[in-house]
């Protein structure tokens, strides 16, 4: 009989189901792990801090829709991996963490680096399982991947006790898990077709379901035939081309003034794989008044959670607009709706500050120097917003960024993990702030290690800069804890580290192609004004159309 540790077992499934990458951090209750790792025919991507392993391997999953997979060992190991575990969640990205933990016999004694990590990742997970034996890993382990892989995505953690790692067992095969089919209602989908039609004012609103099903394909031959115009979440950026003259944008805090009040005199609002969050609807109670609504998603608990449709379809946003389409009838033109749209639009554009050393004027020369198959990563903050507001995207997975968690310092290693991905057939941009880079700044000793064709755009104001801009426009310009009050010399960190620099000049916004152009990595550093500032604005709790402009 041949055997196998359990070690050696979970490495054999993850090279079975395709994983190239392992981004990680090794510690003493993992080391099993490593020394399986060390003998496959994995590569493993050494982080500097856990948390910066689970982004790369996030950056891995979101740039391919492939999980993307981490290891850490027990206590601080599993601690580090919360963050980059709760965006992951947030977000519906399939992302396997496995932590080690101590000897099954040292449990509840407050062993060294003894940590209940289930209990952590229980509520942060799609689940979370302790492996009491190396032989449960034939049932878990297919278990698990079907969690990442099926319905809506989302991460899922295995804890491995070191001896159960170490632990042999015979070798055979894993288990297959039933798979659970989803039917969609045909009665629901020729009512959805019906209202569809009928409607004079249509808007399809769009989301992250869309990327993660696969739909985009089906989700532009629907729109362009029955001429409906599209709006997107943050998180459904590249869904839709955004120089498609049917898309109109990011709705909501930081939309386009013309976005938020085409969506406010929709009749019909489709929304597909969006959850009505806060930050796209504004107060919830004024968000689109006057429209129906059609919700699919994949998520049954989201149909209604928040907006209460008229018609709610659960089922794969792919297969759910495949079956509409078919059911359709002759397109309608909508002659006036667009009509009065493009009315909209003129009369409320997106207006640009009046100085030209602004983060949105470099945005606008940053997009002019973008292609198709360029990926951009960001951090979370003024920087991420104007990005989203000017970036051009034109196809899904090119836009990464951290949505429902809203997570600072996710930007490098995401790109880090996005670079693996692309196997330098795209370029990835990380565009990130001072306060954002500084919070995985030692991923840039990785980014160098690998010499990984990354291009860090920095935008520095010596700030937290949406909490600087809040506390201007909501608190009476009391700035507390926002400023940097030692600036952070990042031109010679980076050369520290390894990386080029560049220093941009607003008078020579041609010097970016240069920059994109450089190889290996490369860091552009870029001032603006502290008192540069993202608008259009919703304040927290105020509807759409009280927006502040400027």
């Amino acid at each position: 009989m041949k055997t196998i540790s359990g070690a050696q077992l979970l490495i054999k499934f993850l090279e079975e189901r395709g994983v190239r990458y392992v981004a990680g951090v090794p510690g003493g209750a993992a080391l099993p792990l490593y020394d399986a790792l060390e003998a496959s025919g994995l590569t493993h991507i050494l982080a500097r801090h856990e948390q910066g392993a689970g982004f790369i391997a996030q950056g891995l999953a979101r740039a391919t829709g492939f999980p993307g997979v981490t290891f850490a060992t027990s206590g601080p190991g599993a601690t580090n991996l919360v963050t980059a575990i709760a965006d992951a969640y947030a977000d519906s990205i399939p992302l396997l963490a496995v932590t080690g933990q101590v000897p099954r016999a040292l449990i509840g004694t407050d062993a060294f680096q003894e940590v209940d990590a289930c209990a952590l990742f229980s509520k942060i997970t799609r689940h979370s399982y302790f492996v009491n034996s190396a032989s449960e890993l034939y049932d878990i382990l297919p278990q698990a991947w079907d969690y990442l892989t099926s319905r809506r995505p989302g991460p899922v953690h295995i804890d491995i006790p070191k001896d159960v790692q170490k632990e042999e067992v015979e070798l055979k095969s894993f288990s297959k898990p039933a798979k659970s089919l989803s039917v969609i209602d045909k009665t629901k989908i020729a009512e959805a077709a019906r209202r569809i039609q009928q409607s004079a004012r249509p808007v399809l609103y769009v989301g992250g379901g869309i990327v993660h099903a696969g739909a985009s394909a089906i989700l532009e031959t629907f729109a362009r035939r029955h001429n409906i115009p599209v709006v997107s979440s943050l998180m459904g950026l590249g869904a839709f081309p955004s120089s498609d003259t049917l898309f109109y944008g990011m709705l909501g805090m930081h939309a386009a003034p013309y976005t938020n009040k085409i969506m406010h005199e929709a009749d019909l609002l489709i929304a597909i794989g969006v959850r009505f969050d806060d930050r796209a609807t504004g107060k919830l109670a004024e968000f689109c008044p006057d429209a129906e609504v059609i919700h699919i998603d994949i998520d049954a608990r989201e149909l209604g959670k928040l907006r209460v449709p008229q018609l709610a379809i659960e089922g794969d946003a792919r297969a759910v607009l495949e079956r509409i389409f078919a059911a359709m009838e002759n397109p309608r033109p909508r002659e006036a709706w667009h009509a009065r749209i493009g009315g909209l639009r003129a009369a409320h554009p997106l207006a640009y500050p009046a100085n030209t050393d602004s983060g949105m004027h470099f945005m606008k020369h940053l997009a002019r120097h973008l292609g198709a198959d360029d990926m951009v990563a960001t951090d979370v903050g003024q920087h991420q917003m104007w990005a989203a507001q000017l970036l051009p995207f034109e196809r899904p997975r090119r836009w990464l960024t951290s949505g429902g968690l809203g997570t600072m310092g996710f930007g490098l290693p995401a790109a880090i993990g996005a670079a693996f991905a692309t196997g330098g057939r795209s370029r990835v941009i990380c565009v990130s702030g001072d306060g954002s880079l500084l919070m995985n700044i030692q991923e840039l000793a990785t980014l160098a290690e690998w010499n990984l064709p990354v291009k860090i755009i920095l935008i520095d104001n010596g700030h937290l800069g949406l909490v600087r801009q809040q506390q201007e426009l909501f608190f009476a310009n009391r700035f507390s804890a926002c400023e940097f009050k030692k600036p952070t010399d990042f031109a010679r960190v980076a050369a520290a580290f390894g990386i080029a620099v560049f220093s941009y000049d607003a008078g020579n916004p041609t010097m970016i192609a240069d920059f994109l152009a450089a190889e290996g990595p490369a860091l552009m550093h870029v001032r603006v004004a502290r008192e540069d500032k993202v608008f259009p604005m919703v304040a927290p709790g105020a509807s759409n159309l009280e927006m502040i402009v400027s």
